[in-house]
C-alpha cells in the first residue's frame, strides 16, 4: 500500500478510529452545523479501511467482479477509486436485482447487489457520517447502528410496556417505506447537517443509479439505493426527522400521560398511558408521514388496547382481555411471572416459528440423501442461530416447539430416502444420541 501512512492493519484501524473520533466531537460541539469539509479525510488509507470492513462472500454486482479480484491490484484499484470520487468522475453502476421467495408465501423480495467497489466507497461515506449523525439520533432508535441490537430494542419496548402497565400501542407500519422515500425530501434533511459537495454527488449518484433486471434497465424517481450499504444509514437519517425528532419535540410535551416510542429501522412502535393521548396521535401520523411521501398502512397500523390484567384469570375489570403487540419477530403479551405477578413476556411470534420450521424442512428435503453426519452439522448450525436470536428469557417454549418439529420432521425425511421405510422411532432415536440436534436454551436472559 505504499510507503507513507500507516505500515500496519492496526495503525490503519487506529489512525481512522481517530480521525471519526474527531468528527464525532465537532458533531457534538456543533449540534446545528452542516459539515463541508469532510472528503479530505477520504485518502487511500481510509479507502482501505472501508475495504477491509465490507463482506468478501456476498454476491457479485452487474459487473461479476468478486472481492479476489478487486484485491488482485488493490493499491492502484483504491487509488483509482479515490480519484474518480473526489473528482466527479466516478460513475454510480446499477444495481442487480433479484427476485428471492418469500419464507412461508408465495410472494417474493426483491434484493439489490451493488458491485464490489460501489460498497467499498458506499463503506467509506458511511464512515464519514456516521460519527454525526451518532451524535443526534435518539436512544430509542436501534436499528443499524454501532453498538445497538435487536435485543435492546425489544427489551425497550418490554421496559416501556411495564412502566405504562402495558397502556395504550401503536403498532406502526411504513407502506414500502425503502421503495417510496422521497429523494428531494432527504436531501433537505442531509443538507442540515452535510454539506460536502463531494458526498452529496455521490449520494445523488446512488440515488439515480438505475436497477439491472433480466438484462432490463429501469430508473425510480422515489425510494434509497437498493441493498447498498448506505441505505440503512439514509434511511436512518430520513425517519430521524420523520418520526424521532417530531415524537421528541412535538409529540411528548403535549401528552397527559407518560409515552414511548421505539424504532428498528422502519418497524416502530409507539406505547401511551393514556388512551385519548393515544387516539390523538394515531389521528395526526397519516398526515405527519404524508408530509415526506410516506403512507402509513391502513390495516395493519393498528392502536391496540394492552393495559395489564387485574383478575388472576387474566381479565381486566371489565372482562376484556388484554392485547398483544409483534416487534422484531416476537409477541409481547401478558402472562403471570414464577411468583404469580403480571409481567410483559415475550416469544416467538406463531408465523415466524412457522416460516423457521418450514425452512429448516425445505433444507432437510432438499438434501436427505446427504450423510446423517452431514445434515447433523448443518441442522446444528441453523438450530443455534435460531436459540441465538428467539432465545430470550420467558420463550422457552417456543423454542421446544421448534427443536420437536425439526426433529420430526428430520425423522420423517430421513425415512424417505429410500422406498423401504426402515428406520423406526426406535432406531432414529439411536441416530440422535451418536449425531444429536442441539437442545433449546436461553441465551439473552433478564437474570444474568
Amino acid at each position: 500500500m505504499g510507503t507513507e501512512g500507516p505500515t500496519s492493519l492496526k495503525e490503519v484501524e487506529e489512525a481512522v478510529t481517530t480521525r471519526q473520533r474527531r468528527i464525532a466531537e465537532n458533531a457534538k460541539r456543533l449540534s446545528e452545523a452542516s459539515f463541508s469539509a469532510l472528503a479530505h479525510h477520504m485518502d487511500v488509507w481510509w479507502l482501505y479501511e472501508a475495504y477491509r470492513r465490507t463482506r468478501k462472500d456476498a454476491a457479485v454486482g452487474i459487473d461479476g467482479q468478486t472481492a479476489e479480484d478487486y484485491q488482485q491490484n488493490l493499491k492502484e484499484n483504491l487509488e483509482s477509486l479515490k480519484e474518480r470520487a473526489k473528482s466527479g468522475l466516478y460513475r454510480a453502476p446499477a444495481v442487480r436485482r433479484v427476485n428471492i421467495p418469500k419464507p412461508g408465501s408465495k410472494e417474493t423480495r426483491a434484493i439489490g447487489i451493488p458491485t464490489f467497489e460501489d460498497k467499498v466507497l458506499q463503506r467509506a461515506i458511511v464512515m464519514l457520517m456516521e460519527p454525526i449523525y451518532e451524535q443526534d439520533f435518539h436512544g430509542f432508535s436501534y436499528g443499524f447502528r454501532p453498538g445497538k441490537s435487536q435485543h435492546q430494542a425489544l427489551q425497550y419496548l418490554r421496559n416501556g410496556l411495564m412502566e405504562n402497565r402495558g397502556g395504550w400501542v401503536i403498532d406502526l407500519d411504513i407502506r414500502k417505506f425503502f421503495d417510496t422515500l422521497d429523494r428531494s425530501k432527504l436531501r433537505e434533511i442531509l443538507a442540515k447537517r452535510v454539506s460536502d459537495g463531494v458526498i452529496r454527488r455521490l449520494i445523488g449518484k446512488w440515488l439515480n443509479a438505475g436497477v439491472m433486471e433480466n438484462d432490463e434497465l429501469s430508473y425510480s424517481e422515489t425510494g434509497t439505493p437498493q441493498g447498498g450499504v448506505i441505505s440503512p444509514l439514509l434511511s436512518n437519517i430520513y425517519l430521524h426527522e420523520v418520526l424521532d425528532t417530531w415524537f421528541v419535540t412535538e409529540v411528548q410535551p403535549r401528552m397527559q400521560g407518560r409515552c414511548f416510542l421505539v424504532r428498528f429501522a422502519d418497524d416502530a412502535v409507539l406505547g401511551f398511558e393514556n388512551k385519548a393521548d393515544a387516539e390523538r396521535v394515531m389521528a395526526v401520523l397519516p398526515k405527519r408521514f404524508e408530509k415526506y411521501g410516506l403512507t402509513i398502512h391502513p390495516e395493519k397500523t393498528k392502536l391496540i388496547d394492552m393495559r395489564g390484567p387485574c383478575k388472576s384469570d387474566g381479565m381486566s375489570q371489565d372482562g376484556r382481555e388484554p392485547g398483544s403487540t409483534t416487534f422484531l419477530g416476537f409477541k409481547h403479551y401478558w402472562a403471570q411471572s414464577r411468583k404469580g405477578r403480571w409481567v410483559i413476556k415475550q416469544k416467538t411470534d406463531s408465523k415466524r416459528l412457522s416460516r423457521a420450521v418450514k425452512n429448516v424442512t425445505d433444507w432437510i428435503k432438499r438434501n436427505r440423501h446427504e450423510s446423517v453426519g452431514t445434515q447433523q452439522e448443518a441442522l446444528s448450525l441453523k438450530m443455534k442461530g435460531h436459540y441465538g436470536y428467539y432465545g430470550v428469557t420467558g420463550n422457552y417454549a417456543s423454542l421446544e416447539s421448534y427443536y420437536h418439529a425439526i426433529v420430526r420432521n428430520w425423522f420423517k425425511w430421513l425415512n424417505r430416502r429410500s422406498r423401504e421405510r426402515a428406520l423406526n422411532w426406535t432406531k432414529f432415536t439411536l441416530y440422535l444420541e451418536r449425531f444429536p440436534l442441539p437442545r433449546p436454551r436461553i441465551v439473552h436472559s433478564i437474570y444474568a
